[in-house]
């Protein structure tokens, strides 16, 4: 699978909650750097993220790559229920940072 490939799967297993999919697409010492979750290890990160998570709308507006780089921007907006049923919606670039297998070793989400 290409980058844009993965990045894709990414949002589709994040919108539907398939903590062990998003977690699979990244390397063993993945690491997830969020402005409200702080840096964590990729599944501490996502398990924390999924206990929160009553529902996820995910709606991509790009995907955009360098030539001969290993990282890549997504650009999405977020439509995030709560477990408290808060309704949050917002737009976020996740910088994707791919290993040379092209899994994710860090993300780091703006």
């Amino acid at each position: 699978m290409n980058k844009k490939e993965i990045a894709k799967q990414y949002i589709t297993h994040l919108e539907n909650g398939n903590i062990e999919k998003v977690v699979a697409l990244f390397n063993e010492n993945g690491m997830v750097d969020s402005p409200l979750y702080e840096i964590k290890k990729t599944d501490e990160f996502y398990r924390e993220l999924n206990s929160d998570t009553l529902n996820s709308e995910l709606h991509l507006k790009g995907i955009f790559e360098e030539n001969d780089s290993n990282n890549l921007a997504l650009y999405f907006t977020y439509k995030w229920t709560l477990k408290n049923n808060q309704r949050v919606e917002f737009d976020v670039v996740d910088i994707i940072e791919f290993d040379n297998q092209n899994k994710i070793s860090k993300l780091k989400i703006i």
